[in-house]
Parts: C-alpha cells; structure tokens; sequence
C-alpha cells in the first residue's frame, strides 16, 4: 500500500513553522480543537488541551523572537490508510529538546493533528 506523504508533511511543516514562530494562531490551524497534548512529568501523566497549549504559545517568547537555533525534522511517518497518519518528529526550544508522537487524521477541512504525546530533555 502506497500513500502520498507530501500533505502529512505539508501540515507537519505547518506545524514546525509555527512553532518557531510561537504563532498559536497558526498551530490552531493544523490541530483538531479536541485534540490534547499529553507528557510524563514526575512519573504523572499531564493532559493540556489544544486551547490552554494555544494561550501557553502565545504568552512564550518564541524561538525565533530570541534567536534560538531551529532545528526541527520528520523521523518516521507510519500511514495505515489514506485519512491516518502517525508521525515522529524531533524539535528544539532550547533548552528544552523535544521528540513529539502526533497522530493525524483526514477530515472534512483536510489533515489535521487529533493527538500530541511528547517527550523532552533538557541540555545546557
């Protein structure tokens, strides 16, 4: 089975872009409203919703605002059929070095991020 990547990574690079930007109006754009964003901190699972990430970004000096090297790459992206998509990407907010888990769906308005599970290491 053979499937067109280039509109997963369209929206993946959506993704990236805004992220560096700190544009939350933009990541509102590739995510699903309901979607949520779940990590691991001190051994307890933390949930945030899309919106409340949304404020979180643009509050945050970007990375690109303060200069900070971009860094930001597609590891594997795992399609099962034409409308689900999961994808592994690496991304940097130094100091923070993040490896997120999105899983994709295609709707009605098009691709759109449904899931964010992340994980991240902090470096000097």
């Amino acid at each position: 089975m053979s499937h067109d990547r280039s509109t997963v990574e369209a929206v993946v690079q959506h993704y990236f872009d805004a992220l560096y930007e700190g544009d939350a109006n933009k990541l509102g754009e590739v995510f699903h409203p309901s979607a949520d964003l779940r990590w691991v901190e001190k051994g307890a699972l933390q949930v945030l919703t899309v919106p409340d990430w949304l404020d979180r970004v643009s509050k945050r000096p970007s990375g690109k605002a303060e200069g900070k090297a971009r860094e930001d790459f597609i590891v594997t992206i795992d399609r099962s059929d034409d409308s689900t998509a999961f994808i592994k990407v690496r991304c940097q907010l130094p100091p923070r070095y993040f490896t997120d888990y999105l899983v994709a769906m295609k709707l009605a308005d098009g691709w759109k991020i449904v899931s964010k599970s992340y994980r991240y290491d902090l470096r000097e």
